[in-house]
């Protein structure tokens, strides 16, 4: 897969970023990456809250929503069979970051929209990251779970994008995905440097 032509994204993660630091602390990439698991079901369980009159959508984040926990219950226990124990949720600064993105204000369909494609923005970083740890981490079981959870965010991008197209009205979508990679860019400079998925 290459990132630059599916997911668009501009920045590469240095794939240093594993041997360096990722390797040297396991149990907290493994604690980190389980909440971020659990906050993509929080967020489509927000979006369903959010947009209940949509259908589709609430159909969709309802198996996201199943699927994320299943993939924070595998996450976990890999972590009780190494013999660690799940850790205090960990502040994402790299999503808090690109929160402040969003249109704050403006009409319904804006802000969906723009959460809609902060989802993206975040599944597509997520497969990125988890494409580099499955390429670099000297680690059979890891690297083969990453591959995997690699193209079920790659899938989570695309629905993302998809439907913010399907409910966009006014909305150039193109347009604002272009803002968003443009600032995930300047964003992602600051990070790599930490043990976490998006650290």
């Amino acid at each position: 897969m290459n990132e630059k032509t599916i997911l668009k994204l501009q920045l590469p993660t240095d794939p240093l970023w594993v041997k360096n630091v990722v390797e040297s602390n396991i149990e907290e990439l493994l604690t980190d990456h389980a909440f971020c698991e659990q906050k993509a079901a929080s967020n489509a369980i927000t979006l369903i809250v959010q947009n209940p009159n949509l259908s589709d959508l609430v159909q969709e984040m309802c198996d996201l929503v199943q699927e994320e926990m299943d993939h924070f219950k595998r996450v976990h226990q890999i972590i009780i069979a190494r013999g660690y124990t799940l850790g205090r949720e960990r502040k994402d600064d790299y999503v808090n970051e690109l929160r402040k993105f969003m249109i704050v204000g403006g009409g319904r369909e804006a802000q969906l929209i723009d959460r809609l494609l902060l989802s993206a923005m975040i599944e597509a970083r997520s497969c990125e990251r988890f494409k580099v740890l499955s390429e670099n981490i000297g680690d059979k079981e890891l690297s083969d779970f990453y591959y995997e959870l690699m193209v079920s965010e790659a899938t989570h991008y695309a629905t993302f994008i998809r439907l913010a197209k399907k409910y966009a009205v006014d909305v150039d979508v193109d347009k604002r995905w272009t803002e968003f990679l443009a600032f995930e860019a300047q964003v992602i400079q600051n990070y790599g440097k930490a043990e976490t998925i998006h650290g």
